[in-house]
C-alpha cells in the first residue's frame, strides 16, 4: 500500500502512514483532543495545511466555513492523508480543556515538562511557560510491560524484588524522553511535573507498594513526591523540584486528579462525572461542594486484555464497527487490513451483535456456537462478550453507587466526560444502549487525555487547585458496598 510522511509543526515530528489514513488515527497519539468527538462541531482540531494537500468534501468545506476558518484549515476528524503533507498543530498553541475553554494561565519565564505517566503508554510535553504552547512532544510505551500489562502483575513484580528494577527502566525511559526534547530545543527547564496511577507513582518513587497487594488495599503513602534531577539520573538540570502530583486514593491517582482540574468538575454548580476507560477504570462523580471516587476493574477489557483478538487503538486495530442495513462495517486504524479490535469496538461489536438479535440478554451467543466471525478473520467469542458484561458491569455499578453516596440519582448528572485512550473512537449511542453510563447520550462527551491537560494546568499554577480538589474528594471502595454485588450482577444484563 502507498506510503505517506505527515510533518507536524511546530513540534518537528515525521509520521508514515498508510494511503487514506485518518489524521485523528494518528494525532490523539501525540495528545490531541477532540472535544466534540469528531463531529465537526468544535473546531479544537483545526490544523493549517502548510504543503501538500488533503481534499476537502462538501461537508468538510461547510464545517470549515461555518467555524469561520481560511481555506488552508483543515478539521483533522474529517481528514484523511492521501499524500505527503505538512501541518501546524493549532491545538499545541494552547491548553485546551474539556469545557472547551482555554485555560486561562498567568505567563511566566522559562520552559517546563509535563508528564502522563500510565500504566501502558507515556506522554511528554515541552511547554513554554510564557505562552503555553506545546514546542516538542514524546511518546513511547511504558518499559515497565515487561513486568506484566496491568497493574496487579506489576504490583506483583514487586512483591518478588523488582521494585529497583522497575524504578530504573522508567526514570531511565522518562529522562531520555525529556532528555530528547531539551536538547532539540536547547532550552533549560523551569519545572518538570508528573501525573499517574497510584502504583505508577509510587514504582517511579522507588515505595514499598506491599499494601495494594492485599485487603484492603490501602495507602498512607498518597502525598506529593518531590525530586531532585540527580536522584532520578538525569542529567539535565531542572531549576525547582521535579514534582509528582498526589493521588486521591489506593487506585485513583493525580492522573485522575488532574482530569477533575482539567475538566473543572470541582467547581461547577450541576454535577458532573469524569470516567478513566484506561488500564484501570476510575469514576468520579461531584460538584463544588463534594467529590466522589472510585475504581473498578473495568479498564483490561477495554484496552484489549482479556479478549481473544483484543488489542491496543494502534494501528491495525478495528476502532469501531457500524450497522449498514444488516452488514457489519468495521473502521481499521491505520487503513490496513484488520488484526484485532480495541475497546471501542469491543462495545460496538456487543451493542450490534445484541440489536441484530445474535446475542441475549445474559449476553449468550444465541446460535449455539462458541464464538461470531466478525469481519475477515477476526472474531469475537463466548468468553470475550462475558468479559465485556464483567467491564460494563463494574463502570454502571461504581457510577450507581457514588451517585447513592452523594444521595443523588443518576438522573442528577448532567455531564459525563470519558477520558482515555481509546475515547476518542467510542459511539456514544452504544455506550448508552447497552447501559454502561445509564444516561442519556447527548450528556456524554468524549474527552481524550485529560491527565495530560491536567499536568499541563499544574505547571502553571501552585497547590492551591491541588488542595482545594483533594478537601472535596473522598476516595470509596466498591467492594465495601453491602448492595455492591447485587448491582453488579444486576447491571451484566444487556
Amino acid at each position: 500500500m502507498k506510503k505517506h510522511i505527515i510533518h507536524l509543526h511546530p513540534v518537528g515530528k515525521e509520521i508514515q502512514v498508510n494511503d487514506q489514513t485518518p489524521l485523528i488515527d494518528v494525532l490523539h497519539e501525540f495528545g490531541i483532543e477532540f472535544p466534540c468527538g469528531g463531529k465537526g462541531t468544535c473546531g479544537k482540531c483545526k490544523v493549517r495545511l502548510l504543503q501538500g494537500e488533503i481534499e476537502a468534501t462538501d461537508a468538510h468545506r461547510m464545517k470549515i466555513e461555518q467555524l469561520g476558518l481560511s481555506p488552508e484549515w483543515r478539521l483533522a476528524c474529517f481528514s484523511q492523508c492521501t499524500g505527503h503533507i505538512t501541518l501546524e498543530i493549532e491545538q499545541f498553541n494552547h491548553l485546551i480543556l474539556a469545557d472547551e475553554s482555554e485555560f486561562d494561565f498567568v505567563p511566566q519565564k522559562g520552559f517546563g515538562v509535563a508528564v502522563d505517566l500510565g500504566t501502558t503508554t507515556v506522554v511528554a510535553q515541552l511547554i513554554d511557560l510564557s505562552s503555553s504552547k506545546v514546542l516538542a512532544v514524546e511518546t513511547m510505551l511504558n518499559p515497565q510491560a515487561k513486568f506484566g500489562a496491568d497493574l496487579i502483575s506489576r504490583i506483583h513484580a514487586c512483591l518478588d524484588g523488582n521494585t529497583s528494577e522497575m524504578t530504573r527502566v522508567i526514570r531511565s525511559a522518562i529522562g531520555a524522553m525529556i532528555e530528547l526534547m531539551v536538547e532539540k530545543h536547547k532550552v533549560a527547564l523551569q519545572k518538570v511535573v508528573l501525573v499517574g496511577n497510584t502504583t505508577m507513582q509510587l514504582i517511579f518513587s522507588n515505595c514499598d507498594v506491599t499494601s495494594l497487594a492485599m485487603y484492603p488495599f490501602y495507602s498512607d503513602n498518597l502525598g506529593m513526591k518531590r525530586f531532585n534531577p540527580e536522584e532520578l539520573g538525569w542529567k539535565f538540570q531542572v531549576v525547582e523540584k521535579v514534582q509528582f502530583y498526589p493521588s486521591i486514593g489506593s487506585f485513583v491517582g493525580s492522573d485522575i486528579l488532574a482530569g477533575i482540574a482539567a475538566t473543572g468538575l470541582h467547581r461547577k454548580e450541576d454535577y458532573t462525572a469524569l470516567i478513566d476507560l484506561g488500564t484501570n477504570g476510575e469514576i468520579v462523580i461531584g460538584n463544588k461542594n463534594q467529590i466522589f471516587c472510585t475504581s473498578t476493574a473495568a479498564g483490561p477489557a477495554f484496552e484489549g486484555a482479556n479478549i481473544s483478538m483484543g488489542m491496543r487503538a494502534v494501528t491495525g486495530a478495528i476502532s469501531s464497527f457500524n450497522l449498514d442495513i444488516e452488514n457489519i462495517v468495521a473502521h481499521v486504524i491505520g487503513n490496513t487490513s484488520p488484526k484485532g479490535i480495541c475497546g471501542s469496538a469491543l462495545i460496538d461489536a456487543v451493542a450490534i451483535l445484541r440489536r441484530l438479535d445474535k446475542v441475549g440478554l445474559f449476553g449468550e451467543i444465541n446460535s449455539g456456537d462458541d464464538h461470531i466471525k466478525l469481519i475477515g478473520k477476526v472474531i469475537l467469542t463466548q468468553k470475550d462478550i462475558n468479559e465485556f458484561q464483567l467491564a460494563k458491569a463494574a463502570i454502571a455499578a461504581g457510577m450507581t453507587i457514588l451517585a447513592y453516596q452523594l444521595s443523588i440519582s443518576l438522573s442528577d448528572i448532567q455531564q459525563v466526560y470519558i477520558a482515555g485512550g481509546f475515547g476518542n473512537y467510542i459511539n456514544l449511542e452504544h455506550v448508552s444502549d447497552l447501559g454502561m453510563i445509564e444516561l442519556p447520550e447527548e450528556r456524554i462527551c468524549k474527552m481524550g487525555n485529560t491527565a495530560l491537560i491536567g499536568a499541563k494546568m499544574f505547571l502553571f499554577s501552585d497547590e492551591k487547585i491541588t488542595n482545594e480538589i483533594l478537601t472535596k474528594t473522598r476516595h470509596i471502595n466498591l467492594e465495601g458496598d453491602p448492595n455492591f454485588q447485587d448491582i453488579y450482577v444486576d447491571r451484566m444484563l444487556l
